[in-house]
């Protein structure tokens, strides 16, 4: 676990996070506490990557995993489950680069037990089309500026422990946010309004990404993994 690097920018920062009709865009000011500038759905991540790549968001950081390991655990998975405890279960265990393009959950299972002895959830085989989305769009010349991050980790961090309550609850929607309230901005009502195909707790989540966003490129975040690079030099580390 290690600190960030700062990073000099007045620009924009951004928290994506994939919902029912592609990803939630929540696109913030960099300073802590600054209004929030907008909320929108997206089909897909290449406008937002090209957003990025353009200079026009300093930093993008999105619930979906980016380095991914060859055979076997990542390291960054390992030690955000550690740090949640009760809700370790929100992490969901990385499918490794070799089953990313399988065609079916069966031939991922297969793959997946052939390669290290582990199978894949549907859970995770149904995130592999938007792993791969990403994986496209991204390069490693990125990586100080496109970061992944893990919003229930996030808002833990905020808390300063494990929240209890679901995200899916009335109760697990206004913790989290009263939790963005006090560190994101003292207007989140672009958070309340209801968008097509993104549930929620979606947005709630792509808000948590925009904090960590800042905290990324103002020095502050916490970076969990080994330090180690996938084979497309992607790091396999998750932010906080």
């Amino acid at each position: 676990m290690t600190e960030a690097s700062p990073i000099e920018s007045t620009r924009l920062v951004a928290g994506v996070d994939g919902c029912r009709a592609g990803w939630v865009v929540v696109v913030a000011t960099p300073q802590a506490e600054g209004p929030l500038v907008s909320v929108t759905v997206e089909a897909t991540i290449t406008g937002v990557v090209e957003r990025v790549r353009r200079g026009e968001l300093a930093v993008m950081a999105i619930d979906m995993p980016l380095g991914l390991a060859a055979s076997g655990p990542r390291a960054c998975d390992t030690a955000a489950r550690r740090r949640l405890g009760a809700r370790r279960s929100t992490v969901f265990p990385t499918p490794t680069r070799p089953l990313l393009h399988s065609p079916s959950h069966a031939e991922a299972v297969t793959r997946g037990r052939a390669l290290d002895g582990r199978g894949i959830s549907i859970q995770a085989f149904n995130l592999l089309p938007r792993m791969a989305e990403l994986d496209a769009a991204v390069d490693p010349s990125m990586s100080d500026r496109i970061v992944e991050a893990h919003p229930e980790s996030g808002f833990a961090t905020m808390a300063g422990a494990p929240l209890i309550s679901s995200k899916k609850t009335v109760d697990g929607r206004a913790e989290r946010l009263a939790l963005l309230e006090g560190v994101l901005s003292r207007d989140l009502s672009l958070l309340s309004e209801l968008r097509a195909g993104a549930a929620i707790d979606d947005v709630f989540d792509a808000a948590a990404n925009a904090w960590t966003a800042r905290r990324w490129l103002a020095g502050a975040a916490i970076v969990l993994g080994d330090g180690t690079l996938d084979e497309r030099g992607l790091p396999m580390r998750i932010v906080i």
